[in-house]
C-alpha cells in the first residue's frame, strides 16, 4: 500500500499509489544527492533473520552474551562459534532485488550513499560502491588488545578461536557490540549525508536503534524529501512524504524502471 502523506490541522490524507510513485520519481530525476538507510528488514528478504528474530540453538542466549565485550571475555569460544554460524549462514545467502535495485541507483543519480545498519555486506555483493557501514561487518576481524586487522581466512567451520600473530590476544569479528562507539567518524559522515541529501530513504529499518534513528529526523529537518520503505510503520511514519508499506524488494525495482523511464522521456524530449 502506498501513501502519501501531507498534514493538515492533524489528519493525514493519502493519494492515489501511482500518483505516489509520480511524485518520487519527479524528486528523484531532479536530486543532486541521495541518502538510504538500510536497515535489517532488507537482509532479511534474503534469509538473514533479525538480530531479534528467533534463530534456533542461539534464541536461548541473551543478546548482550553473544554482542558485547563482556561476553565474550566472559566465554569467547561461544561468541566466536555464534558469528561463524552467522557468517556460514550469509554465506550462502545471495542479495535480493531490494539490493540489485539500490546499487542500480548509482548510474542515475549524482551523488548517492547507502548508510546501512547490516553486517552482512549484501549491498556490496550486489554492487553498491558508496557505503557507509555503521556497525562494521561481520566478515572482516581485528585483535581485541592491539586492535590489528586479522588478515588470515576465517574457517567458518573451526570451533577453535584464532590469535593475533601481533600480540596473541583474541581475534574477534569486527562487528560494533552493545555499549561500544560506532567506528570512528562513520556517523559524522552518515549524518552529513542525511543532512545534505535532496531524498532520503529510509528502508527495511525499525528506526528504533540510536544513534542511527536520528538519521530519517535529521534528514526530514533540514528539507530533504523523506520516503520510508516498510511493510509496517515505525516512529517515522507520520514523517516521512511518502511511506511505501511493501517490502523493499517488490518495489525498489519498481522505482528504478519508473525512472529509467522518466529519464527516457526527459531525453527523448530535448
Amino acid at each position: 500500500m502506498i501513501i502519501t502523506l501531507h498534514t493538515l490541522c492533524g489528519v493525514f490524507y493519502t493519494k492515489s499509489a501511482m500518483e505516489s510513485y509520480n511524485i518520487l520519481i519527479e524528486h528523484l530525476a531532479a536530486a543532486c544527492d541521495v541518502a538510504i538507510f538500510t536497515g535489517a528488514g532488507i537482509s532479511a528478504e534474503s534469509g538473514i533473520a533479525t538480530f531479534r528474530d528467533p534463530d534456533g540453538l542461539w534464541s536461548k542466549f541473551n543478546p548482550t552474551e553473544l554482542a558485547s565485550m563482556k561476553g565474550f571475555l566472559r566465554n569467547p569460544d561461544r561468541v566466536w562459534q555464534w558469528y561463524n554460524y552467522r557468517r556460514a549462514i550469509i554465506a550462502d545467502a545471495q542479495p535480493n532485488a531490494g539490493h540489485y535495485a539500490l546499487a542500480d541507483f548509482e548510474k542515475y543519480i549524482p551523488n548517492c550513499t547507502v548508510i546501512t545498519q547490516n553486517v552482512d555486506r549484501l549491498h556490496q555483493r550486489a554492487g553498491t560502491k558508496n557505503i557507509l557501514e555503521l556497525h562494521g561487518n561481520i566478515i572482516e576481524n581485528h585483535c581485541v588488545i592491539c586492535n590489528s586487522p586479522y588478515i588470515q581466512d576465517i574457517d567458518i567451520q573451526s570451533k577453535e578461536l584464532p590469535f593475533c600473530s601481533n600480540c596473541g590476544g583474541n581475534i574477534r569479528p569486527s562487528v560494533v557490540w552493545f555499549g561500544e562507539n560506532l567506528p570512528d567518524g562513520i556517523y559524522e559522515k552518515a549524518e552529513y549525508s542525511a543532512g545534505h541529501c535532496d531524498v532520503f530513504f529510509s528502508i527495511g529499518t525499525s528506526v528504533e536503534v540510536y544513534p542511527a534513528a536520528y538519521l530519517p529526523f535529521t534528514a526530514k529537518n533540514r528539507g530533504a524529501f523523506c520516503v520510508e520503505i516498510n511493510p509496517t510503520s515505525t516512529s517515522f511514519t507520520p514523517y516521512a512524504n511518502i511511506a511505501i508499506q511493501e517490502k523493499s524488494g517488490d518495489c525498489l525495482p519498481r522505482i528504478v524502471e519508473l525512472l529509467q523511464q522518466y529519464l527516457k522521456r526527459e531525453y527523448n524530449a530535448e
